[in-house]
């Protein structure tokens, strides 16, 4: 076992600010898009009113949520930017190497010590002056270096599989938006009949008819149905028990809301292995089922995200797969409208549509799902096209998936080596 320090004297809480004008959604911090089980940061949702300023981060400063420690958020900044009061923003101190301090607090029991600090029931916050008095190994700077380059070659390659993911669903998302909001999809005029080598439908003069339900125009012979009547069965979610007890013995991995991030490849996945009872098998996920988030959301963030499970992500796990109570699973009648159901759901979704259809039980949000579906229309295009982008999307997905099944070995590698290079098990020459 290595010696180790305290905190503090490896580095200092910034006291820098940034100007409101020289902050912007993309390099803006809160505890919003700060993701959970140490996943990075998103995009924010939107800045606060405008005021003097914000505290400020720069490169390698080590950016820590202080609201509920134990959802273990924590980034390694890359960029310039502003964050909310209740971010830490640690400076590293010379002598010390950032990437090793980062990943001395990347562990489960830094987490656990901020939260033994932490006052308040709901919203516990860490004690800043108790953070700094956590213990981490005292290696001299070569080796300091050392361990800092391996976990980074691991994190590394997980950030590429992340950047190629990003760009697979970025074609995803164009080519839904040509052919089904553009309605571009490619078309044979002599034939009278979509074909992969045709011209775009409606900028090429292909005959469009108003639908009274859409109030807009849609391709000739494509229909408009209820969203509720593309779903066949939904199921109901589960939470068992966190060990085998009594008839609870059926072990699977449960998917709740916090973790539909994780499954579409936006944030690192760690699901809960649960029990369930044996009868309650038929609860199990299959191939072509949605998970939709019914409970939950914040003031800035609707109930309504969605995942969805293919043979791919099954792959992925050892145990088959559930999702909690605070999420719905479904089931849709076509599979070929899989991915048509998606994309149009996270249309509506990012135009924030949800907002519309909540309701609060004992100040929890729910998603008024059967209100919505039972509303809400979507077009129906040809059987022809809608084949055509099941299969580029699925050839698309599973792409995503290969990487996201690399990446969750890559991960379970680093957290596996870290505690090992932390308390001098295992060196790096």
């Amino acid at each position: 076992m290595n010696n180790s320090i305290p905190l503090k004297k490896a580095c200092q809480y910034s006291s820098d600010n940034i100007c409101f004008e020289d902050v912007s959604l993309k390099n803006f911090v809160t505890t919003d898009n700060l993701l959970q089980n140490r996943g990075g940061i998103t995009i924010a949702s939107n800045l606060p009113p405008k005021g003097n300023s914000f505290p400020k981060y720069n490169p390698a400063n080590i950016l820590i949520a202080n609201i509920r420690p134990y959802l273990k958020k924590i980034w390694y900044a890359d960029k310039i930017g502003g964050c909310s009061s209740d971010i830490l923003v640690f400076e590293v101190k010379k002598g010390y190497h950032p990437r090793f301090v980062y990943y001395s607090l990347f562990r489960d029991d830094f987490f656990i010590h901020a939260m033994k600090g932490s006052k308040g029931t709901k919203m516990p916050r860490g004690d800043k002056n108790h953070i700094m008095e956590f213990e981490i190994p005292d290696f001299d700077i070569t080796n300091q270096k050392k361990i800092a380059s391996v976990l980074s070659s691991l994190d590394s390659k997980i950030e590429l599989n992340n950047r190629i993911n990003a760009e697979l669903d970025a074609m995803a998302k164009t080519l839904y938006d040509y052919w089904f909001v553009q309605f571009d999809f490619t078309f044979d005029f002599a034939q009278g009949k979509p074909d992969k080598n045709g011209k775009p439908y409606k900028s090429s003069g292909g005959k469009m008819v108003w639908n009274e339900e859409l109030k807009r125009e849609i391709p000739e012979g494509w229909g408009v149905t209820k969203m509720a009547d593309w779903i066949d069965s939904d199921k109901s979610g589960d939470w068992g028990k966190e060990e085998p007890e009594g008839n609870f013995t059926k072990k699977v991995i449960c998917i709740r809301g916090a973790d539909i991030k994780g499954l579409n490849g936006l944030a690192e996945l760690k699901p809960p292995v649960r029990y369930i009872l044996e009868k309650n098998a038929s609860k199990i996920l299959n191939s072509h089922d949605l998970i939709i988030e019914i409970s939950g959301g914040s003031p800035i963030q609707s109930t309504g995200r969605i995942a969805f499970i293919t043979d791919a992500t099954i792959r992925r796990f050892e145990d088959p797969l559930i999702c909690s109570n605070f999420c719905k699973p479904i089931s849709i009648k076509n599979k070929k409208f899989l991915y048509n159901f998606v994309h149009y759901w996270n249309s509506l979704y990012d135009a924030g549509i949800f907002f519309g259809y909540e309701g609060k039980t004992s100040g929890i949000k729910n998603l008024l799902f059967d209100s919505f579906v039972n509303s809400y229309y979507t077009v129906v295009p040809d059987e022809k096209t809608v084949d055509r982008f099941y299969e580029i999307i699925k050839n698309i997905h599973e792409k995503k998936q290969i990487a996201l099944a690399e990446n969750q070995q890559l991960a379970s590698l680093r957290d596996w080596l870290l505690p090992m290079l932390m308390n001098g098990q295992v060196r790096v020459d």
